[in-house]
């Protein structure tokens, strides 16, 4: 398992249905679910401070 994967796909099937969507609504689409969630799992993960997880989860502010 990688760094910036903790999710299998089978999790990852049972956990996105209950995420927010962005089907039906004006405006940009949701960013990547899977990729902020794995980022929150990483930081509780590791222990570290939001600031300091890696940029590959995106901008620590939107995890």
């Amino acid at each position: 398992m990688s760094r910036t994967s903790d999710l299998t796909d089978g999790q990852w099937a049972r956990i996105q249905p209950l995420l927010p969507s962005s089907d039906g609504r004006r405006g940009r689409p949701f960013r990547d679910d899977r990729r902020g969630v794995e980022g929150i799992i990483y930081r509780y993960r590791s222990r570290i401070a939001w600031r300091d997880v890696p940029a590959e989860f995106g901008p620590w502010q939107t995890i």
